[in-house]
Order: C-alpha cells, then sequence, then structure tokens
C-alpha cells in the first residue's frame, strides 16, 4: 500500500484520509469492495468527521484489516484485538499520536495535506499484514 500511495494513488482523488487508506487497501489486497462499501470510511476523515479525535488514516486502516482478517464477525476470536492493537503500536511509535490533532500539527502542511499520516497508517498496515498472514500460513 506505501508504494501506491508514494506514486500518487490519492492525488488528484480528493479522498479525504480514511477514504484512500480503504481504497488503497481495497485495490491492493483486491478485497473487491463495492462503491458503496468504500463510502463507509467518508466519516472518519479529519479525526472522525473533522472532530480531529482518532486519526482518519488509522480508522481506515482498522475498517481495511478487519475485512482482511476477519470472517464472519470480530468474536469469532481475539485475533482481530490483537492486529489492531499491534497496528496502532506500530503507528504510535512511528509518529508519536494516534489522534488526528496533534498529528495535524506536525505532519500536515498545505501543499501535501497529511500525505505523512496516510504514508505512515500504509507502511504499518503493510507490516501487520505481512506479519499476521505468515502467522496464519
Amino acid at each position: 500500500m506505501q508504494k501506491l500511495i508514494e506514486d500518487g494513488f490519492f492525488a488528484g482523488k480528493d479522498l479525504n484520509c480514511a477514504e484512500t487508506i480503504l481504497h488503497a487497501a481495497n485495490e491492493v489486497h483486491g478485497m473487491n469492495l463495492s462503491k458503496e462499501a468504500l463510502l463507509l470510511s467518508s466519516g472518519f476523515g479529519g479525526g472522525v468527521g473533522g472532530q480531529e479525535l482518532l486519526c482518519g488514516a488509522l480508522a481506515g486502516g482498522v475498517m481495511a484489516l478487519g475485512k482482511l482478517f476477519v470472517q464472519e464477525r470480530a468474536h469469532e476470536s481475539d485475533l482481530i484485538k490483537t492486529i489492531i492493537q499491534d497496528y496502532f503500536a506500530l503507528y504510535k511509535k512511528e509518529m508519536g499520536h494516534v489522534d488526528c490533532a496533534p498529528l495535524k500539527a506536525a505532519y500536515r502542511s498545505e501543499t501535501e495535506g497529511c500525505r505523512q499520516v496516510i504514508l505512515a497508517s500504509a507502511r504499518c498496515i503493510d507490516q501487520i499484514v505481512e506479519k499476521y498472514r505468515q502467522e496464519m500460513a
């Protein structure tokens, strides 16, 4: 996912951070999400509806990881909890925060928007997918 985003996947599409991550995951991992399903990420940009709470790039990642690692429902095992906890820990270690407001203050620019937080989320998702796909194989 990181490579796709680095190559300009989100440029010119006018997607928010959550949408960018879910769209990129859909593309890279062949999740076959419909246009309507992809709309589920739309309200998470700007830290959940512009409130600057949980980073939208992280929220999009949670949606993508759920689709990739849950078969029927989250309660089927504790695996998704472990995966999401690892994802958040990786992201926080790299970026210092998981909430939009401090991330925006540190990384958002007028020219690139939140590209750095989106790339960090994509990197972390790539690492998580690699780790858990190997463990499940």
